[in-house]
């Protein structure tokens, strides 16, 4: 599997997103992880379709939105129509996960199922034929900054012996030493937050993360 590095928005300087959104072009990053959350789901407000669409305008990479809100099929057409690639959604949400998923695809971007620390990577077996990925999150949704929860890897770990050809993306805590534990439980795409836009080098500090995640 192609290992593909997501930096985060969330740890961007929200004041300059044109500037940060280049910053990741030039570095060689893969694609944009776009954290949206609606202070239900989660306990934490961030940004919606609007600024989503914005930030289109003026970056070329692929947008992959990660919705950790309640009611995620309320808004899918909202986050494609702003210039989202990738939509992946939480298998806890009140939404009901088959039809939030054929909404997805049916508005032309790919679907991607994610689980908290506490749900069992059983709960996307039901749709894995639909999506495009899997997220499986290393610390609890939410925030920024936190650690790393090494012991959500079994989760990736099943998941890649089960369906080896599916993306499997983990979010939270990755760092050059975290990426290569992820990588050897089976995560190909990693979101990375603070490795990225806390580093002096961005160029370096991802080809150090995709240089760590293949020595597995």
């Amino acid at each position: 599997m192609d290992i593909k590095i997501s930096p985060s928005m969330l740890a961007s300087d929200f004041a300059n997103l044109e500037a940060e959104l280049k910053k990741c072009e030039i570095a060689g990053a893969d694609m944009i992880h776009l954290d949206v959350m609606d202070g239900r789901f989660v306990p934490n407000i961030t940004i919606g379709a609007p600024v989503i669409k914005a930030m289109r305008a003026v970056c070329s990479l692929p947008f992959d939105v990660h919705l950790m809100i309640s009611e995620p099929l309320r808004y899918i057409e909202d986050f494609a129509d702003a210039g989202a690639d990738i939509i992946t959604f939480h298998a806890e949400s009140d939404s009901d996960i088959s039809e939030t998923i054929d909404k997805i695809i049916s508005c032309g971007c790919k679907a991607g199922l994610s689980v908290k620390p506490k749900t069992d990577i059983s709960a996307v077996y039901p749709y894995i034929g639909r999506l495009s990925m899997v997220l499986i999150m290393t610390v609890e949704p939410g925030f920024g900054g936190q650690s790393f929860m090494a012991d959500m890897l079994p989760k990736a770990e099943k998941l890649r012996g089960d369906f080896p050809n599916i993306d499997i993306q983990v979010d939270g805590g990755v760092d050059p030493e975290t990426v290569k534990l992820c990588a050897k439980a089976g995560a190909n795409v990693f979101v990375a937050g603070s490795a990225v836009f806390k580093s002096p080098d961005p160029a370096k500090a991802i080809a150090r993360l995709k240089e760590n995640a293949g020595k597995i």
